[in-house]
Order: structure tokens, then sequence, then C-alpha cells
């Protein structure tokens, strides 16, 4: 028997093998969690079904995050495959990388809604579809992944990091709102690790190198290592945990200098 054995996990967000909901959807199949994936159009579903096939998933359906219609079908679907959900895993986040270059300053109203909108109001949005199906379980986990850009500014990393902030707000108050019927909500900040997203980031080597340097644990981190922190996150383990964001970063964010 695993710690994810009877389990039912909505992941979204992967985009590849080195996505970190990938990681985290591997760490949950290995305790024995049902999994259930979305994509966005068909590029990306031709990377999702042969990942989803690997861990045996049955729910694998279209969903756009900014389409509320698309929500509600997505979590139908689990709904009439499982009658439930256990686990909600958000790991998307989207900007227009226009708005990644330059001066915070620059960045176009357009692009703030949009970065704001995928990368945070997401989770709201993706939490209320959730609650019914989390309820008919007696509760649940919901776990999101933020970056140390929230807090402190990251050259070219701007309105992103304006984003993972309100992210990291919603999941406050969501844990507040969530918290009497048994659904906890946390954050993992991670370290820069390399995916499909960081590779939209100029100057993430340089990124890389610096963590690296200034980190206590003298390395960068793996999407293994965030995906152990997540299943903490999401068992019984964690029962006591909710509205925290929780850093995997070999200990970046302690630094001062």
């Amino acid at each position: 028997m695993g710690l994810m054995t009877g389990k039912v996990a909505a992941v979204f967000g992967v985009a590849n093998e080195r996505s970190l909901g990938w990681a985290i959807a591997q760490a949950l199949h290995q305790e024995g969690a049902e999994l259930a994936f979305n994509y966005l159009g068909e590029a990306l579903e031709r990377r999702v079904r042969p990942l989803a096939s690997e861990v045996g998933a049955k729910v694998v359906l279209p969903c756009d995050v900014t389409k509320d219609d698309e929500i509600a079908a997505f979590f139908d679907g689990i709904k009439q495959q499982y009658g439930g959900l256990d686990l909600l895993i958000h790991s998307v986040a989207f900007a227009d990388r226009r708005d990644l270059q330059g001066a915070y300053v620059e960045t176009s109203r357009e692009g703030f809604a949009l970065a704001l909108n995928v990368s945070a109001y997401s989770l709201v949005a993706l939490c209320r579809a959730a609650l019914p199906l989390m309820e008919a379980r007696g509760g649940g986990s919901v776990v999101t992944l933020s970056y140390y850009g929230a807090e402190k500014v990251i050259p070219r990393y701007n309105v992103m990091g304006v984003a993972k902030a309100a992210l990291e707000a919603s999941v406050r108050y969501l844990a507040a709102d969530l918290g009497p019927k048994n659904i906890r909500v946390n954050a993992i900040s991670a370290g820069p690790v390399k995916t499909l997203a960081s590779a939209g980031i100029s100057g993430f080597k340089e990124m890389l190198h610096f963590a690296e340097t200034k980190a206590p644990l003298k390395r960068n981190i793996s999407q293994e290592e965030v995906g152990r922190a997540a299943l903490f996150l999401c068992s019984q383990l964690a029962s006591g945990i909710t509205g925290q964001v929780i850093y995997v970063d070999a200990g970046y964010q302690i630094m001062g200098m």
C-alpha cells in the first residue's frame, strides 16, 4: 500500500518529460495515485498522451485554464470516471516572452492581464471547480508551483514575479476559504531547474550558475526533489500544513549575501 493508494489526482500543466508537473505526477503514481491530465492544443496533446499512458491515466482531456467551460468539462470527466477528486496539482504559468525582456515598467496592460490570468487566477478557477469533487471525498490537497521571484526582484523575471506573488497570496486566501472543508492548499517555491517554461527566461543559464554558487548545498535542485516535496504535501504526513510556501531550492532562500 502506497501513500497515495486510492487517491485521484488532477495534474495541470504537464508539457513534456522535464516538466515539474510530470515529476510530481510520477511521484504520486509511484505511491499508488490515479492520475488525470489536461493538455492545451494538438501540439501538447502529442506530448502529454504518451506520458499519461506511462502511468495508466484514464482521464486525458483538453483544458484551457482561461476558459471556464473547458474547466467544467474537465472536472466533469473526472466525476464520471472516479466520482470524486483528492488532489489538485497546479503547474501552470505563462507570460508573453516580450514581457520577460527589458524593464518591468514596460509591461503592457494586455501582457499583465494575460500573465495574472494564466499564472495566478487559474488556481482560483481550478479550486472552485474541484471543490465539489473534493467535498465528495471528505477533503483534499492542492499544490501549486511558485518561485523566489515572487518575493525578490529577479532580473528578466518581470511580470511573472508579480504573477507568482499573486499566486502565493491566493494560496493563503484559498487555504482560509477551504480549510473548513478539510482541503489544504500549499505552494512549492522551486529553485531554478531546466524546464520548457524556463527556456523562455532570458539569462536562465546565469540564474542556474548563480543559484548553484550561492545555495548552502552548492548545487541546483532536480525535478525529482520537487516531486517528492509535492508528494509529502499531498499526503497525510502533511495533514497539519496549509497556506504555506515550502522552499525546495537547496537553501538559496535563506541567504542574504
